[in-house]
């Protein structure tokens, strides 16, 4: 087997495993506090640094992955995971707010050192000039990794129904504990370091299509965690009295759905346009997502069946936002040359916490005091927003070294 399929599917193993974990704590912590009689607010609060430290740890992560090797900064966020899930396990004296803010921090920190290693490695695995190839590595990197998210969200939801809240982060953390040994033994060192030490003033990227890129992510992440990390679940348990494992295995199916399109992706878009994606395909579907959360938001306010609004809403609302996302996914890889990708993976991923930050935030805020339907009008902002910067992408791949030509 080539070395660099080799490297790139102990990446995605170790980045599957990380991820199944990732959504599992997330289900574990809205629930479990949930039922403890936190606010929706507050819960949404329980997530503040780990969306915060998620936009410091891509602006540094990036630049030490440039430094030391993007398999150390990988292994280095699993350990902080497992260590944030044991920190959960002790009694419900301890979990204070601050208590709880503290280990969502470190998971925080590991989710996006992870995330963060994880795609620039593809990129670092990948020839130059092979975008096609590209796009569809780092379509089923991601897309793999989504479906997986969801995976975690019904596993997380399950578990806290079967054997309570500590068992299943003592489960997770253990497993997670095996993968990291694992992939310490089998990955080579060095993947993604620069042969010369970057300074960190070189990680704000100074090529403007990643910038527009980047401020482009910040909204179109933020409009869907503006209604999907706290006022959809709890909606969906309070409003429609479903349980928590039927909140979890309805929300499991709709991000792995949610993955599967993100890995067909590349089949889908080169389907519709029959070449390489650019600016302007970005800039079509994030159009077209904004139309999605606006149209749900007036079928609830107009008392539309929910069941079925939400159902259909959300189908429809994943399909095109996994396109918008792999989209994006590439146009980051593409635009950066292999020398300098870790810091510019990092840079992009930073506006992508900070939207998933402002997202979190205002979720449960929106939905404690305008309900789903404003938390949704928040999303189609958003998006119109994200759409009107993405009007300055580049319509065409340029040449040069280190941004790929167009492919078939």
């Amino acid at each position: 087997m080539n070395s660099n399929i080799r490297n790139y599917l102990i990446v995605t193993g170790g980045y599957w495993a990380f991820t199944l974990t990732d959504g599992a704590i997330r289900m574990l912590v809205v629930f479990y506090f949930h039922q403890l009689g936190y606010s929706p607010f507050e819960v949404a609060m329980l997530f503040l640094f780990y969306e915060f430290f998620g936009v410091v740890t891509n602006l540094v992560g990036g630049w030490l992955g440039a430094r030391i090797g993007l398999n150390l900064t990988m292994h280095i966020g699993m350990a902080l995971q497992v260590l944030a899930l044991t920190a959960l396990t002790v009694p419900d004296a301890w979990l204070s707010v601050p208590y709880v803010m503290a280990a969502q921090a470190l998971s925080g920190i590991a989710k996006d050192l992870n995330k963060m290693s994880a795609k620039a490695s593809v990129k670092s695995l990948t020839a130059s000039g092979a975008d096609s190839t590209l796009f569809r590595w780092v379509a089923l990197l991601t897309g793999s990794k989504n479906a997986l998210k969801g995976v975690g969200f019904f596993i997380g939801a399950v578990l806290l129904d079967v054997i309570g809240f500590r068992w299943a982060l003592m489960v997770l953390s253990t497993l997670l504990a095996v993968v990291l040994v694992i992939t310490l033994l089998l990955l080579p060192t060095g993947v993604g370091k620069m042969k010369t030490k970057p300074k960190f003033t070189q990680v704000f990227s100074k090529v403007p299509a990643i910038n527009w890129l980047s401020a482009a992510r910040f909204f179109l992440f933020g409009s869907r965690d503006v209604w999907f990390v706290v006022g959809l679940p709890v909606f969906l348990h309070e409003v429609l009295e479903w349980s928590p494992s039927q909140v979890g295995a309805f929300l499991a199916c709709w991000v792995i759905g949610y993955g599967v399109v993100q890995a067909s992706a590349p089949k889908l878009i080169q389907h519709r346009s029959g070449f390489g994606p650019n600016g302007a395909t970005a800039n079509f579907w994030v159009a077209a997502l904004a139309l999605l959360p606006a149209a749900i938001a007036v079928a609830l306010e107009q008392q539309w069946s929910a069941d079925v609004t939400l159902v259909v809403g959300l189908v429809l609302f994943g399909i095109v936002f996994a396109i918008n996302s792999a989209l994006h996914s590439y146009l980051i890889l593409a635009y950066s040359d292999h020398d300098k990708v870790a810091m510019n993976v990092g840079f992009y991923y930073m506006s992508n916490a900070g939207g998933r930050l402002a997202g979190t935030i205002i979720s449960g805020w929106a939905y404690q005091t305008q309900g789903l339907a404003g938390c949704l009008w928040w999303s189609a902002a958003f998006l119109v927003i994200a759409s009107l910067l993405s009007l300055r992408l580049p319509r065409s791949m340029p040449s040069d070294e280190g941004m790929p030509t167009q492919g078939n």
